[in-house]
Order: structure tokens, then C-alpha cells, then sequence
């Protein structure tokens, strides 16, 4: 489509824009942190929809001091012709009236990512201001909004011998807490859309600091896995397929490696997909049936020996599936699952025919897969028998709760918590000290297994994470269901030490692995114990970090402290427990959150896999980081 053919024609307008500032979390999922970034991706969705057109090649993200964000793209620039329906200009339309674009049909674009329409004008109605700036036909045009409101009409302000849009917006401090942008999530951000786009250069410039980025992939997909898998022991070459079919463009890069996690990540239109569709599910399908067609043709499965379950193939895989449709489905308005069926039947017959072709032209790299599998099976099989006794073992125990919690009387989950303490000491102290009606105690002996090292009938014999399993309810593997947890808020209360710290990341990593849903819920919390006791006399109030406790200092330079700093839990009587780190009018608490799974995945397989190389890079990058080292 030429430049001319896009113009105000190609707008249409569905509804107009209203209650997105009364309710913002209808439109961008949250208004915390998360909710913040949402609005850098609409933005830059559309940037990266003229690219996936074909008519823009270069994007610069720009972070500024004054708390603005820029995003530049040489696109075609966004029609700034008068627009039929509205009376306004067809840029005013798209960033004021809901559901305004062109990707509703009107011919602007034949594939694209923002397909609900509300970004842009969403972002605009939660900005505090917000410049457009259009370059097309030799000119420039701008427009400034405030708060959704636009401050004076479109205007024309002299020749440009370049084409393109820049959106620079400053988000609303009325709408958000947090209005800081975070350089890496933002990189990470625009280094998956690169891979995912092939050809475009995307830059990132934050002026706060001076940091830089630049991506360009030729890879595309295939590059993502590749980034994907730079640490782990990776078998076999990166399997690539792509195709171009009657519902849509199909996009598969994958390969196996020895670790025991699952990482796949899938997109439609490039939109990240968190919760899949059924473009995964197509996937999935095929990726079993294929594997146990092969398995059994070449005698590796025999007779009535087991098939492989999906669980098996899934162990060691990181794949990476972009489709790219006409008209997307999607389900909820942050996009996070395709429900176009007939995407679904594509998928598995795309990728079931050429990924059988692969494993029959490459021999010696299917045996090496298929051994991994087979390997995955084997300790599935094992870990079902554990699992049978751990739940057998529950019930014997009084349905499904261990010796050593200490239980709560409350029997609603959104009302009960469960501190996982490290120590019987602090486990004694905090047992005396919670309220029994709705805290419930589980001490651990020692150091749990390292997960990320181990399969899962390993872990079911270690007798700390059996308990926890036991005690949360939930079940494990294949069999886990969140709704079946007992507590809605699992609080890990460690001591502010090396070894507690230890203790909350071996935790943390147990919860990634394998209660992903637990985070994903909001139900799993760091406690934040005080690290010094400050007494003068009969007062005594308590520091959480070094800055409180120098901010006491200088508030009450009348009195004299005498500070203690607190090593463990243990050191605490039941009382200043309660008081400090248990009460909940007075307690304070971290909710552990996911805001870049591709990210968090690859720091616990740096810190806690059996690789030692990255993780001593990692030690060495931020070792001066390191605070309150205890040597």
C-alpha cells in the first residue's frame, strides 16, 4: 500500500473514548509498575506494526530525565487528513476516541498487533501530556494533549524531507505510583520485538543515565532461541520452519537442551502471548504426537511399552511460535491469548509435517532428542510414585498437613497465611508469636534441594519441600491445582543474612519451577524483618534498612541509641516478631511478582543451574554491588 492509499479513509472509529481514567486497569491490565511499561508498548506496537508492513525500518526509544518517553519511527506517519465520522483529524481520531485505527478493516494494515484500538489513545488519556509529531507529504504536523484533551488543533509547522511518527508522552503521577521507566525492562522488551521482526533496527537511548541499546536481527526467530539457550547444554541445532498458509503466516524456531525446564514463548502479531492459545495449543499437540509416531517407527518405543506423555516432550524444549493472521482474536484486552481456532488446526499440521521431516532427515540429532525424552519419562514414572506416597503419606497425617506446621483455625484461604521460617528457632518464636486464628507456621531444617539441578521425584524425596507441598495443597506437576491452595498469602521469613538470603533464593526458584501459579496469583510474599533495634531509654522503635536507621539518628539527635543489629529471626522474642514483621497493621511485606518471565527465567538458570561459568560472570559483573555481606 503506497503512502497515498493510507490515509483518513483507512480510519475507522467503533466507540469513543471514555472512564479510562476512572478505570485505567480495564485497558492496561494494572497501574503499577507493569501498567506503566503497557503504555510504552502500545506505542511501540505501532511502530512495529508499520514495520511488519513493510514501510518502517528503523525505531528509537527515548527515556528522559524530566520522566517523558519518546518513541520515533519512519514509518508512513499516522493520515493527518480531516476524518468523515469524527470531523477531526485522522491523528486527533486515533489518539482521542476509543477503538479508533487503522486495523479495523479499513485497509491500513493487512496484519497488526494493536487490533484493539485502544492503544495509543489509552496512553494519551493517561498521560499527564502527550506531543504527536507527523512527518508525510514534505511536511511536519504536531498536536499537543493533555491528560486525553487536545490543547490546540493540529498544525503544520514547516517542510520535512523525512516520513514518520514521534509520540512522546509523560505518564500521569495521578494514575501511577511509579512513574520511573526501567532501562532493562524496556530493553528486553525491544530486543524480543527485534528478533521477532526481521530487518528493523530498534534502538534505546536513557538520557537519565547515559545507557544505550541497539538490536537488529536477521535470525529473527531463530537468533531469540539462540539468545534463549545461550547458557544451557544445548542438543542438536536450532530446528527453524516457516510458512506461509491461507490463515496466516507460521514462524517455529526450537531446540532441545539438557536442562529440565520448559521455556517457550509464543506471539501472535507480535503481541507476547503469556498465556498461549491456540497457536500453542496446536503446537503442543503436534510436538507429542510426532515424537511418539518417530519413537515407535524406529523402534525406540516398543510394544506395549508407554507412550511419551506431553510432560516428557516438553522437558529441556525452548521454542519460540509467531504466527502472524489477518484477524486475531484475543482474549482480554492486554492480549495475553490467541483464540482464533482455526490457528490452532494450522499449527499442528505445519509444524507435524516438518518437524517429522526433520527428525527422519536427521537421525543422529532425533536419538539424541529422543533419549532426553525418554530420560524425562523414566523420572516422571519415578516421581508419580513419590508423589503417590507424599499424598498417601498427607492423608494419614490428617489431610494433608505435616507434623511440623503449626496450623492456623481458619479454614478460608483468603484469609489464612502460611510462614515458611527458616530454623526451629525462629520457627519457635514465630509460633508463639502469630495469631492462630489466621497464621499457620512451617519451619524448614537447613537449606531446601536446589530445584533447578533436580527432576521432581528428587525433590519429592527431600522431606522440606515434601512438607511444604503437603501443607500448601496444591499438589505438584501434572496434578497441581492452585485452587486447591490453603493460604492466599505464603510469606518466606528468612533472616537478613548470607545464608537466609540463600535459603529465600533456593525458595524463590522452588516457586518459579513448579508453583508458577502462586506468583502469577499474588499469593507468595517476602517478609521484611527489621534489620537494627534502637533503644533510648524506654523507647525503642526499629530500622529496616540504614538509611531508617540514619533518619532516626537525625530526627531524635537529642537521644542517645544504643543499636542492635539483628542476625536472625531467632534473635527476636515472640512479641517483637509480631510487632515488627507479623502484625498486619504494622508489618511490612514484598509481593513477589513476574514482570519479565523470558528475564527471570534466564537469572535463575545463571545463578542456580549446573553451568559454573555464567554464574561466576554474574558474581563477578556486580560483586561491588553487594551490600550487608556477612564474611
Amino acid at each position: 500500500m503506497s503512502q497515498e492509499q493510507y490515509s483518513a479513509e483507512q480510519i475507522q472509529v467503533l466507540e469513543g473514548l471514555s472512564a479510562v481514567r476512572k478505570r485505567p486497569g480495564m485497558y492496561i491490565g494494572t497501574t503499577d509498575i507493569a501498567g506503566l511499561h503497557h503504555l510504552i508498548w502500545e506505542v511501540l506496537d505501532n511502530a512495529i506494526d508499520e514495520a511488519m508492513a513493510g514501510h518502517c525500518k528503523n525505531i528509537l526509544v527515548e527515556l528522559f530525565e524530566d520522566g517523558s518517553v519518546s518513541i520515533d519511527d519512519d514509518g508512513r506517519g499516522i493520515p493527518v487528513d480531516k476524518h468523515k465520522t469524527t470531523g477531526l483529524s485522522a491523528l486527533e481520531t486515533v489518539l482521542t476516541v476509543l477503538h479508533a485505527g487503522g486495523k479495523f478493516g479499513g485497509g491500513g494494515y493487512k496484519v497488526s498487533g494493536g487490533l484493539h484500538g485502544v492503544g495509543v489513545s489509552v496512553v494519551n488519556a493517561l498521560s499527564e501530556s502527550l506531543i504527536a509529531q507527523v512527518h508525510r507529504d514534505g511536511k511536519v504536523y504536531s498536536q499537543a494533549y493533555k491528560r486525553g484533551d487536545s490543547l490546540y488543533d493540529l498544525k503544520e509547522e514547516g517542510a520535512s524531507d523525512r516520513t514518520g511518527t514521534i509520540i512522546r508522552f509523560t505518564p500521569d503521577s495521578e494514575i501511577f505510583k511509579d512513574t520511573n521507566f526501567v532501562f532493562q525492562t524496556v530493553v528486553n522488551r525491544v530486543r524480543q520485538q527485534a528478533y521477532l521482526t526481521k530487518g528493523v533496527t530498534v534502538r534505546v537511548i536513557d538520557h537519565r543515565d547515559g545507557q544505550k541499546a541497539m538490536f537488529y536481527f536477521e535470525g529473527g526467530i531463530k537468533s531469540y532461541v539462540q539468545h534463549l539457550n545461550r547458557d544451557k547444554e544445548a542438543i542438536g541445532e536450532i530446528i527453524y520452519l516457516e510458512k506461509d498458509v491461507e490463515e496466516g503466516l507460521i514462524e517455529i524456531a526450537l531446540q532441545y537442551s539438557q536442562s529440565f525446564q520448559e521455556t517457550v514463548f509464543t506471539f501472535a502479531n507480535n503481541i507476547h502471548t503469556i498465556e498461549g492459545g491456540m497457536h500453542l495449543t496446536g503446537f503442543r499437540s503436534a510436538l507429542t504426537r510426532v515424537m511418539n509416531s518417530y519413537a515407535r517407527a524406529n523402534d525406540l518405543i516398543k510394544g506395549k511399552e508407554t507412550n511419551f506423555s506431553a510432560e516428557d516432550v516438553r522437558e529441556g524444549l525452548t521454542a519460540v511460535i509467531s504466527v502472524k493472521l489477518g484477524d486475531p482474536q484475543f482474549e482480554g484486552q492486554t492480549k495475553s491469548k490467541l483464540g482464533n481456532a482455526e490457528m490452532r488446526t494450522a499449527v499442528e499440521t505445519v509444524f507435524g509435517e516438518q518437524f517429522e521431516q526433520y527428525l527422519n532427515e536427521n537421525p543422529n540429532e532425533a536419538r539424541g532428542i529422543i533419549s532426553k525424552v525418554a530420560l524425562a519419562q523414566r523420572a516422571r514414572l519415578a516421581a508419580r510414585a513419590a508423589r503417590d506416597t507424599v499424598i498417601r503419606k498427607g492423608a494419614l497425617e490428617g489431610m494433608t498437613l505435616p507434623g511440623k506446621l503449626a496450623d492456623c483455625s481458619s479454614k478460608d484461604p483468603s484469609q489464612s497465611e502460611l510462614y515458611i521460617v527458616e530454623g526451629d528457632s525462629a520457627g519457635g518464636s514465630a509460633k508463639q508469636g502469630r495469631n492462630r486464628e489466621f497464621q499457620a507456621i512451617l519451619p524448614l531444617r537447613g537449606k531446601i534441594l536446589n530445584v533447578e539441578q533436580a527432576r521432581l521425584d528428587r525433590m519429592l524425596a527431600n522431606n522440606e519441600v515434601k512438607n511444604l507441598v503437603i501443607a500448601m495443597g496444591t499438589g505438584i506437576g501434572e496434578q497441581f491445582e492452585v485452587e486447591k491452595l490453603r493460604y492466599h498469602k505464603i510469606v518466606i521469613m528468612t533472616d537478613a543474612d548470607v545464608d537466609g538470603e540463600h535459603i529465600r533464593t533456593l525458595l524463590l526458584t522452588l516457586f518459579f519451577r513448579y508453583f508458577r501459579e502462586v506468583i502469577d496469583g499474588n499469593y507468595l510474599y517476602i517478609a521484611q524483618p527489621p534489620l537494627f533495634k534502637m533503644q533510648s531509654g524506654k523507647t525503642i522503635k526499629y530500622a529496616y534498612s540504614d538509611v531508617e536507621r540514619d533518619a532516626i539518628l537525625d530526627e531524635d539527635k537529642d537521644k542517645k541509641y544504643n543499636i542492635a543489629r539483628y542476625k536472625g529471626l531467632g534473635e527476636m522474642n515472640p512479641d517483637q516478631l509480631w510487632e515488627t514483621t507479623m502484625d498486619p497493621e504494622r508489618r511490612m511485606m514484598l509481593r513477589v511478582t513476574i514482570e519479565d518471565a523470558e528475564r527471570a527465567d534466564h537469572i535463575f538458570q545463571t545463578l542456580m543451574g549446573s553451568e559454573v561459568a555464567p554464574r561466576k560472570k554474574f558474581i563477578q559483573t556486580h560483586a561491588k554491588r553487594v551490600q550487608n555481606l556477612d564474611i
